[in-house]
């Protein structure tokens, strides 16, 4: 992915190394209790498995660090003036990780921490938009009720972690939507839009991204949707529109998921132009 966006010759990125998350920052979403144990189980030798499907070996617990401190400087210097958009390609991902709880390949919970320090810095209200394929259930978790946040979610449906069909109970600061498996580009769109109005009306004053790239159609973890490229493209012109309108064009993105490394670069690409059009 970093090599696709250093090959497309009509952006003109800039680059900064991930700085490690502080403790106090994960202390905004996460018990820190559990930060605790995460860094005393960090091995130094092997593997150590968290879950299913999250482990950790010698490294991680430096590279969620920087993956959560990644998010958290690029929201504060949006935040502040320094910058007008930033994307954060970051891992491992954040969105399922829970207050207390890791999950979904992720540790720390990277985009609402950030939200968080974004209204302690003085940010009334936040959204964020995930278009992973899974709902980022970590998110929600720490949003839910808090009054400045506002998640919109879409995701497929049936599809783990089993949340965010808007069926199920949420709090009023929550907007989920689901496309089946096998879903039309079209029928992706169409959600999607609907998503994107609720953003709007919330107005907000930043805008976050879990941007995951795992509905694409190459993607091997989760091949039952449809997407392109340029579908991911299209999507982040629709969250232009409205921080245009709402945020003074202020967005943070953060890499979630996206497994074939060919459609990773390319969507990554297709969605770093659309933040980097103004």
């Amino acid at each position: 992915m970093i090599d696709a966006l250093d090959d497309a010759s009509d952006l003109d990125l800039e680059s900064f190394d991930a700085p490690l998350i502080e403790a106090s920052d994960l202390a905004r979403v996460h018990d820190p209790r559990y930060v605790e144990a995460i860094v005393g189980a960090a091995p130094a030798s092997g593997r150590l498995m968290l879950d299913a499907d999250t482990f950790m070996s010698p490294g991680s617990l430096s590279a969620a660090r920087r993956a959560a401190g990644a998010v958290v400087a690029a929201t504060r210097a949006v935040a502040s003036g320094q910058a007008e958009r930033a994307f954060c390609a970051v891992r491992p991902p954040g969105h399922h990780a829970e207050p207390a709880v890791p999950m979904g390949f992720c540790i720390f919970s990277n985009v609402a921490v950030a939200a968080h320090a974004a209204q302690a810095a003085g940010v009334k209200r936040v959204a964020v938009v995930d278009f992973d394929v899974h709902h980022g259930n970590g998110t929600q978790a720490a949003f839910e009720g808090r009054p400045g946040l506002f998640l919109a979610s879409l995701q497929q449906w049936p599809l783990w972690p089993g949340s965010g069909h808007p069926s199920q109970a949420a709090a009023d600061n929550i907007a989920n939507a689901v496309v089946a498996p096998g879903a039309t580009r079209d029928a992706w769109r169409e959600a999607f839009s609907g998503l994107i109005d609720q953003v709007d009306a919330f107005g907000p004053d930043l805008i976050l991204v879990s941007a995951g790239f795992d509905a694409h159609v190459r993607d091997p973890i989760a091949a039952e949707q449809q997407l392109e490229a340029e579908d991911f493209g299209w999507a982040t012109r629709a969250i232009m529109s409205v921080a245009r309108a709402r945020s003074r064009g202020r967005v943070v993105s953060s890499l979630e998921g996206g497994y074939d490394l060919e459609a990773l670069g390319r969507s990554a690409v297709a969605h770093v132009r659309a933040l980097s059009e103004g």
